[in-house]
């Protein structure tokens, strides 16, 4: 597949913005002691950003990486003030989250619009296929599939009837895209398989909420699908927030499956139906996850980690374990559990009772 580093991106920046105009954007307090003229050219993850970005912090989780921060300027509340390097300038807010959501909408005015396919007015082109879009020899474009601006279709891949490929999105060879399957913001590899009705790079689910609304927070991240994966049908991959979306080698995922925004998934994954997988969540290689299983947002499941089907953990799990259970714990400890609850259920009837009854 291409590499994601020489994608163009699929939205335009606006800025660089001084402090000062963002201080005002987003109803920050910014210290006297911050020079208000200093120009910041773009909004990056507390752990990516350097001098000529502003991120923003809230979840505690995350405080080891506030205080090795290099960004130029972070959004974030007055009592974390002080854990902020010197060199990097405070935006203080009550908020962080809605203040990072108004200064993505700064940058990114356009990440607030839905975009697909990205046609002008009155522009069109032989079977829906836009006149900038490349496809590569043998592919196959099925009456009413569109394939949208500066769009890519490897050689030999097939984009069923009614699939929707948006602007600027890559496929690889030798794919198949099924039919009404939508992919946006994406970069898809070689020999992906693509069942009916899959949605890609819609935006992730990411609200500032607060008493008086909730502010939608631009997503701007991707979707990264490498070689050889399989998507279920009706399965959904939100694209990342900041950071991009990642599915690896080899993994395959089933029907009616969910995975938010910023998950990274790794190498030869099983993801069974109904499985939810939370934002920011990382697999490792090769994990197996039951049906109606789901993970929470922001933990880590280690490489070869088991979870069974209905289970749900909510902290980290190490590689190569088997867990089960909601909140999940080893699978032996959950066995050892049911079968205590079954043998103080049997004991609570009374002899002679139908316990069928």
């Amino acid at each position: 597949m291409q590499h994601p580093g020489e994608h163009p991106g699929f939205y335009d920046r606006a800025g660089p913005f001084t402090l000062a105009a963002i201080a005002e954007k987003i109803g920050a307090e910014l210290p006297a002691s911050v020079d208000g003229s200093r120009a910041i050219e773009d909004v990056r993850p507390l752990g990516e950003a350097t001098a000529a970005h502003v991120t923003f912090f809230e979840n505690r989780k995350y405080l080891s990486q506030l205080e090795q921060v290099t960004a130029g300027a972070c959004i974030l509340a007055p009592s974390f003030v002080s854990r902020l390097p010197e060199g990097t300038s405070a935006l203080v807010l009550k908020a962080p989250y809605r203040g990072f959501a108004l200064v993505l909408q700064l940058f990114y005015p356009e990440a607030m619009s839905p975009m697909t396919a990205r046609y002008a007015a009155g522009e069109g082109g032989a079977g829906n296929v836009h006149p900038t879009a490349r496809i590569g020899e043998g592919a196959c474009i099925e009456p009413g599939a569109v394939v949208g601006r500066e769009a890519r279709i490897g050689a030999g891949t097939t984009i069923a009837a009614g699939a929707v490929i948006g602007y600027r999105v890559v496929i690889g060879q030798n794919s198949f895209i099924g039919p009404c399957a939508s992919i946006l913001h994406a970069l898809v590899g070689d020999r992906v398989l693509i069942h009916p009705g899959v949605r890609i790079g819609q935006d992730g689910f990411g609200f500032a909420m607060s008493p008086a609304g909730h502010l939608k927070v631009p997503q701007i991240g991707r979707v990264i699908i490498h070689d050889d994966v399989e998507i279920g049908a009706n399965s959904t991959v939100d694209r990342g927030a900041l950071k991009d979306t990642v599915i690896g080698q080899g993994t395959k995922i089933d029907n009616l499956v969910q995975i938010g925004h910023n998950v990274i998934m790794g190498r030869g994954c099983v993801i069974v139906g109904q499985t939810g997988i939370s934002g920011s969540a990382e697999l490792g290689d090769f994990v197996v996850m039951g049906g109606q299983s789901g993970l929470v947002g922001h933990i880590k499941v280690g490489s070869g980690a088991q979870i069974a089907g209905g289970s749900h953990p909510k902290d980290d799990v190490p590689a190569g374990a088997r867990m089960g259970g909601t909140p999940a714990r080893p699978f032996r400890e959950w066995a050892r559990e049911i079968a205590a609850i079954r043998r103080l259920a049997r004991a609570s009837v009374p002899p002679g009772t139908d316990q069928e009854g």
